[in-house]
């Protein structure tokens, strides 16, 4: 069954996702949160993490950096802000920013 999954959301993202315009507010994309929440939770749980995901990706939302969480939520993780905006300013400034996971 995740083998599946998988297959579904590969084929979507070389067939009918190249069709549109980038459009994702998060990173990693939709698609790709999807996929990764399949293989790390399993078929079921991967598939409603990944529908809640693509409910949350609409034009009122901020977005952002928001990876898949370890454990099984259908919310956005816990202070995303805090860590996006360590990773953009260790971007711009290497030798003076460190990324605390």
């Amino acid at each position: 069954m995740k083998k599946i999954f998988i297959w579904l959301i590969r084929w979507y993202q070389k067939y009918i996702s190249p069709l549109s315009r980038p459009h994702c507010r998060y990173y990693p994309t939709c698609s790709n949160y999807m996929l990764q929440a399949v293989e790390k939770h399993g078929p079921f749980a991967g598939l409603i993490m990944g529908t809640a995901r693509i409910l949350r990706c609409n034009p009122f939302v901020r977005g952002g950096f928001d990876p898949v969480p370890d454990n099984f939520t259908i919310f956005r993780n816990p202070h995303p802000e805090r860590y996006e905006d360590q990773i953009i300013a260790a971007k711009f400034h290497p030798d003076k920013v460190k990324v605390k996971e």
